[in-house]
């Protein structure tokens, strides 16, 4: 598990080869502690993932701006 910041000012939360429920409690770890406005970018290849992250995003109230699938990796893009 790595946390980075990209070029673009995106947080990027790097969860590959983590299983339920590491990558939605990661997830919800570092949203608590960011500013409104931030976006994060989750990288992960727990299939659970597909159905959890999305209710995450709805309890907390933040929004998921993104979702890709490649290659069995998912990429969740989350604006707090």
């Amino acid at each position: 598990m790595s946390e980075s910041i990209s070029e673009d000012k995106i947080i990027i939360l790097d969860l590959l080869g983590f299983f339920c429920p590491v990558p939605i409690h990661e997830t919800r770890k570092v949203l608590d502690k960011l500013d409104n406005g931030v976006i994060i970018e989750v990288l992960c290849d727990d299939p659970e993932t597909k159905h959890d992250m999305p209710a995450l995003c709805n309890r907390l109230n933040v929004e998921l701006i993104n979702f890709t699938e490649k290659s069995g990796e998912f990429i969740y893009r989350i604006k707090k």
